[in-house]
């Protein structure tokens, strides 16, 4: 009898996979269908209209008027329909990945490319970081066309099927991925050792991560950034991307952040990291509906 229910779970979880990845197939192939702008367009619209009516939006909300307080509550509105829109566009257009970076000057104004690349040619290892702003992919495929070969973390999807799907739409980007969890520090630190170059999404929680401010409130914040750069003496360069239309971006690479060494390796890793996390407030709140308000940033 267990062996059937094992056997039943099993056959269940396939099935599901398959129904699952046959939406995911779906939506690929109506997406490409249209250009880049088009499918922007229809995924911002329908998430748009159907976000803010999710039980998520309501967390969205409470979060948003604590960090950014005063606002009026039509304010809070218009942001977390911008959210919402920000995400369905991205969405879409990680399937236009190939056609993006094809057509790259149509999409992308770059800034300060300089500093990437210094990074790509000073024979050291570096570190490229973000936050979940506009579409973050672009930090990877700016970085790929100056040579720069990133090692990431991803989080790989349960369902193998749509995991494949994924890792075929994002082969324009290049790089390495290892999967989150013990693979990823070993990965990382591999890399680094090796005078390579990391991918950081240096914004989303952290459980077991250090207490460190963030929009006014104390925020579980991961510090591998903060290890690697100053155990190895690596540079660490920001990359903001904002949203200025339908497919098209406008990113700013900054200078490597300068991070005090006192000697102090708890101390300094922490105020290496309150540098970061003040970096990004700094741009979610010069334009807030173009961060990613759904991630659980903080604690309940």
């Amino acid at each position: 009898m267990a062996d059937h229910s094992r056997l039943r779970r099993r056959f269940d979880r396939v099935v599901g996979y398959r129904l699952q990845a046959a939406f995911v197939w779906l939506f690929i192939a109506t997406m490409r269908l249209l250009s880049p702008e088009q499918a922007s367009d229809l995924a911002g619209s329908l998430l748009r209209r159907i976000g803010p009516r999710l039980s998520r939006s309501r967390r969205m909300r409470r979060d948003i008027a604590r960090a950014l307080p005063g606002l009026e509550p039509a304010c809070i509105d218009a942001i977390i329909t911008q959210a919402w829109d920000n995400l369905g566009r991205t969405f879409a257009e990680y399937v236009h990945l190939d056609r993006i970076a094809a057509d790259f000057d149509r999409h992308v104004q770059v800034t300060g490319l300089e500093h990437l690349q210094a990074l790509a040619g000073d024979d050291r290892p570096g570190i490229v970081f973000t936050g979940h702003f506009a579409n973050w992919e672009l930090c990877a495929m700016v970085s790929a066309r100056v040579g720069l070969h990133l090692t990431y973390v991803f989080r790989k999807p349960n369902n193998p099927f749509v995991a494949e799907m994924l890792a075929r739409a994002r082969a324009p980007l290049g790089g390495t991925m290892v999967p989150k969890g013990r693979e990823a520090a070993r990965g990382l630190m591999a890399a680094i050792r090796a005078g390579g170059h990391v991918g950081l999404l240096v914004d989303q929680k952290l459980n077991e991560g250090p207490l460190v401010p963030f929009l006014g409130r104390e925020a579980r914040t991961g510090t591998v950034l903060a290890d690697l750069a100053l155990r190895y003496d690596a540079p660490a360069v920001p990359i903001r991307v904002v949203r200025t239309g339908a497919a098209r971006f406008r990113v700013t690479i900054l200078p490597p952040l300068d991070f005090a060494r006192t000697g102090d390796v708890k101390a300094d890793t922490l105020s290496a990291m309150k540098q970061v996390n003040a970096l990004l407030e700094d741009w979610v709140r010069d334009d807030p509906g173009q961060w990613m308000w759904q991630h659980r940033r903080w604690p309940e």
